[in-house]
């Protein structure tokens, strides 16, 4: 055997493990009967060189000396296997020249991935899972505390480079973003410390997974704590997470609360006896040296279950079942680390068992009572969206609010959705309510406002009409067309009231009267307007001698005249609904937030038809009366008729870009307010002038003054 320099307690530990296995090997009646074993050590001193030169004097019989390929005399039996090495670094090669020879080589420490290639390493096996398996869990320990901004760090050998590489892509494959990804440079002293110091102290990455053995980490670990870069998470491969050389209260401020992967450990009957009886004396050639205990000759049918229920095998690739312990290190009150042991993970589990951690057991650095967070950003709340922040990673965004209308309802959501038509967001935009449904209601202050002022507005026509019937046979009654007066105040009152169907929701019965009614109602009482016009300028033309018009001053006019103006805006009513009546809309896009209920015209070219007839009749009015403003005062009213059309027209022209422009139930107040004030127009200009002479100057309501002989 050859002695390495130091004595290693943790080494002493694993040789006896395997002479423990070797000899429960031996006893056994069924693992290999009719068989005995035995082994020759040699150290490597973690050393490949060593470990080479110790293959070959296996492989040749010699104990001090190699011969290759000759196989010397030697008193050995013939070799069944070799066991070991630990290190990744020293299996590679071994694995490479016993693989010629297709000798089995077990290691019990070796997870590089590389040595699951069975075209380069056809006889290589392991007790312990391959470092794929480790970083598909470390991906996933990461991922279940929500850490998607990491820093990756480890060792250039070819285990912390496969570990690393495998390990930033299922990390980015679970959707994280890794910081940084450094390298502890083995062949340099420092092992570059200073360089991944500053990179770790100026990265905001929380969390920092680490592919390295705990001698390389050393140098490292030093630097930060020469440093005071404290308050990181780490997250340790099995090599280093139970490493004595840097779990030691020295470092306790750097390294509090690191999370890791260690190998599944158990409880081996029978070991602590048989370390407490070995003896110097009875085994004068055993000293520290490999771990692990079993080797048979049919390596890729191995099946078989210790003593403590556990079963083993190897899979096609050589490799041993993926169980790993996750320890978390806690400072005990006498000053030590300890690693325990607060989740594992089993890769051969079914889905949704192979993960399994206790959160309310691990101790965070600094004695957080809260799983720290490693993030680029901050996490976008509900109502937010993530949007890209251009150069950087994808988990590095800026959090810009939905937009009208949009919501979403998940933190960082990466696009928010349209609520459907009809819904909308509430004020925080994290669900859809269903939207308020906008009508003119009678409820409502406005809608109640324009309700009492139709209504009200409706009785001073009639009032008037009262009036005038009282006073019929005066002759400022008489002279001013009787009839047709009490038919105009009539159809006024009706103006006032056909406003009241704008208000309310819209039923179907509602939209198809209300347009209707309001045309054909003014039509009346313009064609009312028209006719005493029209008889104003015949009566006055008519005076003169041997005038053809006489015959045209009586009612039979005023009636044709008002039946034409009524029964052309009835055939424009017919065929509207007819062809393309009002009917109930919904609107749902003029307003955000809201659903207008409303009347949709059906034809908006029958519709403006319908209004500008109107239009058409007043201007007739206007201009009519316009030309009869110099007959005598007294006589005629073409003066009152001539403002009050003045004043219709400048209401139903104003009321055009106001209509357009609104929306909601502003539309139909809109509509009402023209309908009242131009009603208002016609009281006020063509019959409040003759109440207040019938009220209030009766000295006024006599023939002479009307016919002008009653000035001075």
């Amino acid at each position: 055997m050859v002695k390495g320099k130091w004595f290693v307690p943790l080494t002493f530990q694993w040789l006896q493990s395997l002479l423990l296995a070797v000899t429960e090997i031996n006893r056994s009646d069924h693992l290999l009967p009719n068989l005995t074993l035995g082994v020759h050590l040699s150290d490597s001193c973690a050393s490949p060189g060593r470990a080479l030169e110790g293959a070959n004097w296996l492989l040749t019989g010699s104990g001090h000396s190699s011969v290759p390929n000759f196989q010397c005399h030697s008193k050995y039996t013939a070799l069944g296997g070799v066991i070991g090495d630990s290190s990744s670094a020293s299996s590679l090669p071994l694995a490479r020249l016993l693989g010629l020879y297709r000798y089995p080589q077990i290691s019990y420490f070796s997870t590089s991935s590389i040595l699951s290639d069975k075209t380069q390493f056809p006889s290589f096996f392991r007790t312990v899972p391959s470092d794929t398996f480790q970083s598909h869990g470390l991906a996933q320990l990461v991922a279940f505390f929500g850490w998607t901004w990491v820093g990756l760090m480890a060792e250039d050998s070819d285990y912390g480079l496969e570990g690393i590489r495998a390990t930033k892509k299922e990390i980015m494959r679970s959707g994280a973003c890794v910081a940084f990804t450094e390298y502890i440079l083995t062949s340099r002293p420092d092992r570059n410390a200073p360089h991944l110091s500053k990179v770790i102290a100026d990265s905001n990455a929380v969390a920092v997974v680490v592919f390295s053995s705990g001698s390389n980490l050393l140098p490292v670990v030093e630097e930060l704590l020469r440093r005071n870069i404290t308050g990181k998470i780490w997250i340790a491969s099995e090599s280093w997470s139970t490493s004595g050389l840097v779990s030691k209260g020295k470092y306790w401020e750097i390294l509090q609360g690191t999370l890791g992967f260690a190998l599944h450990s158990g409880q081996i009957p029978g070991f602590k006896e048989f370390l407490s009886a070995s003896n110097p004396l009875k085994t004068p050639d055993d000293i520290y040296l490999l771990e692990f205990w079993e080797i048979i000759r049919s390596m890729r049918s191995v099946y078989f279950t210790t003593s403590d229920d556990r079963e083993i095998y190897f899979d096609s690739n050589g490799d041993f079942p993926a169980v790993y312990d996750i320890v978390n290190w806690k400072l005990e009150p006498q000053g030590n680390v300890q690693q325990v042991k607060v989740g594992s993970y089993d890769g051969s589990a079914i889905q949704g068992k192979k993960f399994v951690v206790n959160t309310s057991a691990i101790q965070w650095t600094r004695r957080q009572k809260q799983v720290p967070v490693s993030t680029c950003s901050h996490s976008c709340p509900p109502g937010f969206r993530k949007a890209a922040i251009p150069g950087k990673p994808v988990c590095c965004f800026q959090c810009i609010q939905c937009s009208s209308g949009d919501i979403s309802n998940q933190t960082d959501s990466n696009d928010c959705f349209r609520c459907p038509l009809d819904q909308w967001p509430n004020v925080l935009q994290n669900q859809c309510l269903p939207k308020a449904v906008e009508f003119l209601s009678f409820e409502e202050p406005l809608g109640g406002t324009l309700m009492a002022t139709s209504i009200t507005s409706s009785t001073i026509p009639i009032a008037l009409l009262g009036l005038f019937i009282r006073y019929k046979t005066t002759p400022i009654v008489r002279a001013n067309n009787y009839s047709i007066s009490c038919l105009l105040l009539l159809s006024i009152s009706l103006c006032f009231l056909c406003s009241l169907t704008f208000i309310g929701y819209p039923q179907h019965e509602k939209c198809l009267l209300r347009q209707v009614a309001f045309g054909m109602v003014f039509s009346l009482c313009i064609s009312c307007v028209l006719a005493k016009t029209v008889i104003v300028v015949i009566a006055f033309k008519a005076t003169k001698p041997d005038s053809s018009l006489k015959k045209w001053t009586g009612a039979k006019t005023s009636y044709i005249v008002i039946g034409l103006g009524v029964l052309t805006q009835l055939c424009v009513c017919v065929m509207w609904l007819s062809l393309s009546p009002p009917f109930l809309e919904h609107d749902m896009f003029s307003l955000p937030g809201v659903i207008i209920a409303n009347c949709n015209e059906g034809s908006p070219i029958a519709f403006w038809c319908m209004l500008g007839y109107l239009g058409f009749l007043a201007t007739i009015s206007f201009v009519l009366a316009f030309l009869a403003r110099r007959l005598p005062d007294s006589f005629n009213e073409a003066k009152f008729i001539t403002f009050s059309m003045l004043a219709f027209l400048s209401v139903w022209v104003s009321f055009i870009p106001a209509y357009l422009s609104a929306r909601g139930k502003y539309t139909s107040a809109m509509e009402i307010f023209a309908i009242l004030s131009s009603s208002w127009a016609l009281v006020i200009c063509i019959f409040m002038p003759k109440g207040y002479i019938i009220l209030f100057r009766p000295e006024l309501n006599t023939k002479d003054n009307l016919m002008g002989k009653g000035k001075k």
